[in-house]
């Protein structure tokens, strides 16, 4: 078998594994053979998990506070990979100024454990499409957004823009650590994930309006992103940032769908033929992240074959 594959039949730990994304690795990853440790913030959370239906022996869960070394160290242990993602505290859920130094504070805590842990090979690390597109440069850049972009720092702080200042900061702490202490790392930049208790509360919301006008709207589906963080992990080539997304709200008929996300109940509101056939051109990229699914799928069938 080529050794362009990590195998399977390993152990990897998900962290904050209580988040929509964590659980749905973590489903998925014992559904594909790993044994997982499922390092949850706290106790109570413990029993989600009860609704598995896959080999639970393979299932151990930790509880991990991302400020508490030691308890990072213990849910690492014996695991080639981690995927990692921020939820915050449920003290505070929602963020504001002072979140993205603890997100920041989270990730490097995180990224030293990997250094120390001899294991360790690889960490997917979920960040989001809001370290990517909050510049004040954006409409004249020339080209679409793609990976080598990141949100401004200053911008974001000025608009209040806390979850693009969250993910920004967080996301360059991980990567400044793991550069410097050789940790190999592979981030996804996901957009808004959809999922049933969306609301217009969602952080990520903030600037929507923009987004919109800016063409750099766009929103994930859960499987596609447990997909791209597996993905990202298995294929070895994988390197640096991958922008995720497998929907652009760039048309009149894409707002009022997702709308009716958030307040079901509400009518449907009268448009114009003008509005109802423009479309806002699409101006970010997930050309790297479908290049490498579509690579790893033709190596994986080559060798299935």
């Amino acid at each position: 078998m080529s050794d362009i594959f990590e195998h399977p039949s390993t152990t990897v730990c998900v962290m904050d594994a209580s988040g929509r994304l964590g659980f749905g690795l973590v489903d998925s990853l014992l559904q594909r053979g790993y044994t997982v440790h499922a390092a949850v913030q706290n106790d109570c959370h413990e029993e989600q998990f009860d609704v598995l239906s896959c080999d639970k022996e393979k299932l151990k869960v930790f509880v991990a506070d991302p400020f508490d070394y030691q308890s990072i160290v213990d849910a690492l242990k014996g695991c080639s990979g981690l995927f990692y993602s921020y939820e915050p505290p449920q003290d505070q859920p929602n963020y504001d100024e002072f979140t993205a130094e603890f997100e920041a504070r989270a990730a490097h805590n995180v990224l030293e454990a990997c250094a120390q842990t001899d294991t360790v090979d690889k960490v997917v690390f979920a960040s989001s499409v809001t370290a990517v597109i909050w510049r004040d440069d954006v409409k004249s850049i020339s080209s679409d957004l793609d990976e080598k972009y990141w949100s401004d720092i200053n911008f974001c702080r000025k608009y209040k823009l806390w979850h693009g200042l969250s993910k920004t900061l967080a996301e360059k702490a991980a990567w400044a650590l793991a550069m410097d202490r050789g940790v190999s790392i592979v981030s996804i930049n996901a957009g808004l994930l959809l999922e049933p208790n969306l609301s217009l509360s969602n952080p990520y919301l903030k600037g929507a309006a923009e987004m919109y006008e800016d063409g750099v709207f766009v929103t994930v589906d859960l499987n596609f992103l447990v997909d791209a963080h597996i993905c990202a992990f298995e294929d070895i080539s994988s390197y640096g940032r991958h922008i995720c997304f497998n929907h652009v709200i760039n048309r009149h008929e894409d707002t009022v769908e997702l709308t009716k996300m958030f307040t079901p109940a509400m009518p449907t509101p009268p448009q114009s033929c003008e509005e109802d056939m423009k479309i806002i051109p699409q101006k970010i990229t997930n050309k790297k992240l479908n290049k490498m699914i579509v690579e790893f799928a033709s190596r994986t069938a080559q060798i299935d074959n």
